[in-house]
């Protein structure tokens, strides 16, 4: 265990309202919002992996603010799809989500990758982005 490990802060869910919910995980929802994906479509425990996936990606301290926005418009793209995502976040945003799925598919190791990866092993991935980008898990 390095000793970036050992000072990695741990996400928190709350507990029955006496402890509250970590940062990382009010980013994440509060970056959901704003590509127009309620927090709640996503279960708690793939925004744990989300938020993880986002630590592991930055070593050397929190993942700054600035990184759950580009993460929740990937993930919030491969969740409804293109037409629904268009339709919320515009056209740029769609061709920026649509450029970086491109390049996740062969990148599997990147965090983009990672994060495809588990909207498809979690089975939250729209049924459309499958077909248009032949994705699938061998």
């Amino acid at each position: 265990m390095t000793a970036i490990d050992m000072t990695r802060r741990n996400s928190s869910l709350g507990f029955f309202g006496t402890f509250g919910r970590s940062a990382d995980l009010r980013m994440l929802d509060k970056a959901l919002r704003a590509v127009d994906l309620h927090p709640a479509q996503v279960p708690e425990g793939a925004k744990l992996t989300i938020v993880n996936l986002m630590k592991d990606h930055f070593p050397h301290g929190e993942p700054p603010e600035s990184a759950y926005g580009p993460v929740a418009e990937l993930f919030g793209y491969c969740l409804v799809g293109p037409n629904v995502f268009a339709l919320a976040n515009g056209p740029d945003s769609t061709a920026s989500a649509e450029r970086r799925l491109e390049m996740a598919i062969d990148r599997s190791e990147s965090l983009d990758g990672q994060l495809v990866l588990l909207a498809i092993h979690s089975k939250l991935i729209s049924p459309v982005v499958v077909d248009r980008y032949e994705l699938s898990v061998e």
